[in-house]
């Protein structure tokens, strides 16, 4: 099976997962994947496979040397985002891509004018949605990698290695990969999650992130009666936040701008609620946007009254970079690799998260690789079939480079 033809497969497992469930994995469908994967890996000869009851694959290769050097892992997500629907996921397959606009299906075309990167991948063969689903490349192209790296090993016993950990985690997409992640018996002294986008990208700095829920109680009577009496919960949740500025909202922010965005709203008379994620590099900075926002309350609760408004912080990640900085190693092998497969390597801050940003701070360091995706979360998504098979020769210069390491 090739690295497409294994991706085709794996996209056509919906793995969508659910932030509404409260349930851990947050759909049973991711399963289905997580089986598969298991199934494989032991016919590889991964004879340890197995998925435990959250849905978390772990494996993992022996070394097949005597020498001394760390276990070095490789993470990648199964589910994919619940931005657009994963159902029934139809991918083909684009030849000698010309580098102009992608017809997906009748009205449905992918612009090169709004997606300007992909003129990069002119010549190259790219594998799209029919339209109507996303694709998944985000992240089974980071567990095709992974797949595609072990079979080789396996299959080349000449072909010297240390002991490497293998983890594929659910609920990535909701922030929830790293909630059960099993540590112990993931064994890895540093690991890299293959859940990136163009190979030449190495990433070691995430948002500090957080979630603000804000509630407002009014005074509900009737409206011929209100003068002087009524408190519109609705109307006091809309002052709340035309306080917040308007050139911090995510429409307005780019590279390396923190954010505010309001994700939910819901409410009436009585009783309004508005939920945010607040988001930055430079943890100071995020906590100068709580500040505002509890700023912001205090000021309306003297308006309207002690109780009006009410608000709730919840910590999600925090930037891996703080973490990773003090592991220079891990950085330099991996950006040894990239360059070792002819790119100029390009360092990104992710404006997002991913699981590495909390496993690094379980003590595990643990940087983001590309897989050749993009356009993800929706119906223009692709991936680059050749960057696609780069992945796994990436992961393999890295292992090689782990082992002639000597002071790690």
């Amino acid at each position: 099976m090739s690295a497409v033809e294994r991706l085709i497969r794996y996209c056509k497992i919906d793995t969508q997962s659910n932030p509404e469930s409260g349930t851990s994995p947050s759909s049973q469908k991711q399963f289905d994947l997580a089986n598969v994967l298991v199934e494989e890996l032991k016919e590889m000869g991964i004879e340890d496979a197995h998925v435990d009851e959250y849905c978390y694959v772990y494996g993992h290769l022996p070394a097949n040397t005597d020498k001394n050097c760390k276990r070095i892992g490789f993470i990648a997500h199964m589910d994919t985002a619940p931005d657009y629907t994963g159902t029934n996921v139809n991918p083909r397959i684009i030849e000698n891509y010309d580098g102009g606009d992608i017809e997906l299906c009748p009205g449905v075309v992918t612009r090169v004018d709004q997606f300007p990167q992909m003129k990069k991948l002119k010549g190259m063969d790219l594998v799209v949605t029919d339209g109507s689903t996303l694709l998944g490349a985000d992240d089974k192209a980071g567990i095709v990698a992974i797949m595609e790296t072990i079979e080789y090993l396996l299959s080349h016993s000449e072909v010297e290695h240390g002991p490497i950990s293998i983890g594929f985690t659910p609920d990535e997409e909701i922030g929830e990969g790293p909630k059960h992640f099993n540590y112990e018996e993931f064994g890895a002294d540093f690991a890299y999650t293959m859940d990136g986008g163009e190979i030449e990208v190495y990433s070691d700095e995430t948002f500090n992130a957080a979630k603000a829920t804000v509630k407002f109680q009014g005074f509900s009577i009737h409206p011929g009666s209100a003068k002087d009496k009524m408190i519109n919960a609705s109307n006091v949740a809309f002052e709340f936040h035309r306080l917040l500025p308007e050139y911090m909202r995510p429409e307005h922010t780019e590279g390396r701008d923190g954010f505010i965005h309001l994700g939910k709203m819901s409410g009436n008379t009585d009783q309004a609620e508005l939920q945010y994620i607040l988001r930055d590099h430079n943890r100071t900075k995020l906590e100068k946007q709580i500040e505002r926002m509890k700023d912001s309350v205090l000021y309306l609760n003297q308006i309207y009254g002690e109780g009006t408004v009410a608000i709730e912080i919840e910590n999600s990640y925090r930037n891996m970079k703080e973490i990773i900085d003090q592991h220079p190693e891990v950085a330099r092998i991996a950006k040894e690799a990239i360059q070792e497969l002819g790119y100029v390597v390009e360092c990104e801050a992710i404006r997002g998260g991913t699981d590495g940003a909390e496993l690094s701070y379980h003590g595990l360091p643990c940087p983001n690789l590309g897989t050749g995706g993009g356009n993800f979360h929706g119906r223009y998504e692709y991936c680059c079939v050749q960057q696609l098979e780069q992945a796994s020769q990436l992961i393999r210069l890295i292992v090689d480079k782990t082992l002639k390491e000597t002071n790690l």
